[in-house]
């Protein structure tokens, strides 16, 4: 009896942890399996055009780890016809997802967002590439 107990727990366990786990949106247009409704995007604006952020987020991303798409979103236009430009690369075995796009001829939008292998957050790692790129922006 006792067994059973123990058997229809660990069952009860695993099925729960599965339906916690689903699918969520990345700033890159894409889904990916992770755990929805935790934090894991940091968004910030530049005060610069949005090829040269374009290029400071896709050299970040290539200094702390291995860069592994890079591309455009056409269907995602905003009021100004703009398209959003996106890189997804792995920085400390986690993927991490960058959304580049202009709010305006001189306002820069960039959205980080970063998961782990087991689809949990990392929003510190997050936070760490989005201030390296308003580092590189810097200089």
């Amino acid at each position: 009896m006792k067994l059973k107990f123990t058997i229809l727990a660990g069952l009860s366990a695993v099925a729960v942890a599965v339906l916690a786990v689903g699918c969520v949106n990345t700033v890159t247009g894409g889904k990916t399996a992770g755990v929805p409704f935790i934090r894991d995007t940091i968004e910030a604006r530049y005060d610069k055009p949005a090829d040269p952020v374009f290029q400071a987020a896709r050299a970040v991303i290539a200094e702390n780890g291995t860069l592994m798409n890079e591309g455009t979103l056409y269907g995602q236009t905003n009021s100004l016809g703009n398209v959003a430009r996106t890189i997804k690369g792995k920085v400390n075995e986690r993927t991490v997802y960058v959304r580049v796009e202009a709010l305006d001829p001189r306002i820069t939008g960039t959205a980080v967002q970063t998961r782990t292998s087991a689809g949990v957050s990392d929003i510190d790692l997050a936070a760490q590439i989005d201030k390296q790129i308003a580092l590189k922006l810097a200089r």
